[in-house]
């Protein structure tokens, strides 16, 4: 795909600029960068990047991944999400170069070769599988030297600060309290995280963590009204806040963002 051609996908697909995901698309813009980067110099054809997609869903990464020449296989348990993943890739077009496949992402590493994949998308998957630990690890196996992975978890502390000013402060005291971040018996999601746990995880599975940042620091506090008005303003108030604790640290989802050495 040429350079134009990237730019048209990354100036008018909504995912690529909508203050929910904007920081997310802006670590994976640099990736694309650093890949286009090091095939110039080594004076050599940019090949496309090799990318999986845990837990992918419909496909809102990974069709604007595919429109920018990427090959992406997506792993979901769904069969209706995968299901419409398959049309939105033949309606943009790349349905050659999407590749659904049904499964657990506990059981990813039964699905994927080692050292086969230079992008790996996580996002909000490590939040409620059984084995944490154990999907990281095969997330690291299934990376080639050099490659990189993209994780989204949800954070511990907003959903206390929400629940806290929502009215629901004894569940906002037993979410503090509980070393995972949950409400025992009411609750969908299985764990949440603060940066260092997270990070904690990626680095245990023998990656090296690059960046973190929080996602919807301010894009879930901010009334529709307001929001609408100036959604440019909302997104580089985002990218802005994103990086920076306390701010980061208080974001619905922490973004890491590592590497296999």
């Amino acid at each position: 795909m040429t350079c134009s051609r990237l730019r048209w996908v990354e100036l008018t697909h909504p995912r690529l600029s909508g203050p929910r995901t904007a920081v997310v698309w802006a670590a994976l813009r640099r990736e694309l960068d650093r890949h286009r980067g090091l095939a110039a110099d080594q004076d050599t054809a940019k090949a496309p990047l090799t990318v999986l997609d845990v837990g992918g869903g419909t496909g809102g990464f990974a069709v604007p991944l595919a429109e920018a020449g990427h090959r992406v296989t997506v792993v979901d348990a769904s069969p209706d999400a995968l299901a419409a993943l398959t049309r939105r890739a033949a309606e943009a077009g790349v349905a050659d170069r999407v590749r659904a496949l049904q499964g657990d992402a506990d059981a990813l590493a039964g699905y994927v070769e080692p050292a086969s994949v230079d992008l790996v998308l996580c996002h909000s998957v490590l939040d409620v599988v059984d084995d944490p630990a154990g999907v990281v690890g095969a997330v690291a196996a299934a990376l080639r030297p050099g490659g990189a992975a993209s994780v989204l978890v949800a954070g511990k502390a907003a959903a206390v600060l929400h629940r806290a000013i929502t009215g629901q402060l004894a569940a906002a005291a037993e979410l503090l309290a509980d070393a995972e971040g949950r409400v025992a018996g009411r609750d969908t999601v299985r764990r949440r995280y603060d940066a260092d746990s997270a990070a904690a995880l990626l680095r245990a599975a023998g990656l090296d963590v690059i960046e973190i940042h929080g996602v919807r620091v301010i894009a879930d506090l901010l009334p529709a009204a307001v929001a609408d008005a100036d959604p440019h303003a909302v997104v580089e108030l985002e990218l802005a806040a994103a990086a920076h604790p306390p701010y980061r640290d208080i974001a619905a989802q922490l973004h890491v963002f590592a590497r296999r050495a």
